[in-house]
């Protein structure tokens, strides 16, 4: 999205490596025209103008199969020192499930102790019906159909992060920016489909069918297969 703006600059001329992107930047909300950015500017207007974008815009989505995508979450927020994380969300598991009533102070100090919730803390914190008491879902593991709203939205393109590459250029070609920008090769860790049953070998399996009806949706709108071998041990 960034070197289809042509926000960042590189010498002069616009940054075409997507790579080359620093990480930060790429989540740093200077760099995007935002819903926030977008009210501000048109004030009144914008909801009209929300409206026509809506109607004659592509739109497009990517999911996720939803379990993969929350050992994803876990993975990559409570897995890996994120200070943010661990005070917003880690810190309450481990008061909550993990019989810590007063967690470390920081992640880096909990990092040190080998203190950190468990995959099962997580399930049961996103089972837990005080979760969404205190606060809706994290955007990392709400469910797509309430953060997207694909019952409201008509999606004209719904891609699928098993087939990311093909889907993307098959977007990209649909988009006619085929020429300007190609969808990289990913050589990163990525979560696997296949590690599901390893990662969810500790969770009972009352606790794997309660969050398969908490994402049933996703599962039926995006076409993902009732992962029937985790919920019928």
């Amino acid at each position: 999205m960034i070197v289809l703006s042509e926000s960042l600059q590189q010498e002069g001329a616009p940054q075409r490596d997507p790579l080359a992107i620093p990480r930060d930047l790429v989540h740093n909300s200077s760099m995007h025209f935002t819903f926030n950015k977008f009210w501000k500017r048109y004030g009144k207007f914008a909801k009209h103008l929300m409206k026509v974008k809506l109607k004659k815009y592509t739109k497009f989505l990517f999911v996720r199969d939803p379990f993969v995508r929350l050992i994803s979450a876990y993975r990559n927020k409570f897995e890996m020192r994120n200070e943010d994380f661990y005070r917003r969300f880690a810190q309450v598991m481990l008061r909550r499930y993990a019989n810590q009533p007063t967690p470390p102070a920081s992640v880096d100090k909990a990092f040190t102790l080998g203190v950190h919730p468990s995959f099962s803390h997580f399930i049961q914190y996103l089972l837990d019906p005080q979760t969404e008491k205190d606060m809706p879902f994290n955007e990392h593991w709400r469910q797509v159909y309430r953060l997207c709203h694909p019952c409201q939205i008509q999606y004209d393109f719904v891609g699928h992060l098993e087939t990311v590459e093909e889907d993307a250029e098959h977007l990209l070609r649909l988009l006619r920016v085929d020429n300007v920008v190609e969808f990289p090769s990913s050589q990163r860790n990525l979560t696997a489909s296949s590690w599901e049953t390893d990662w969810f070998s500790k969770v009972p399996v009352e606790a794997r069918r309660e969050l398969y009806k908490l994402y049933e949706p996703d599962f039926t709108l995006f076409g993902y297969d009732r992962p029937e071998s985790i919920l019928n041990e």
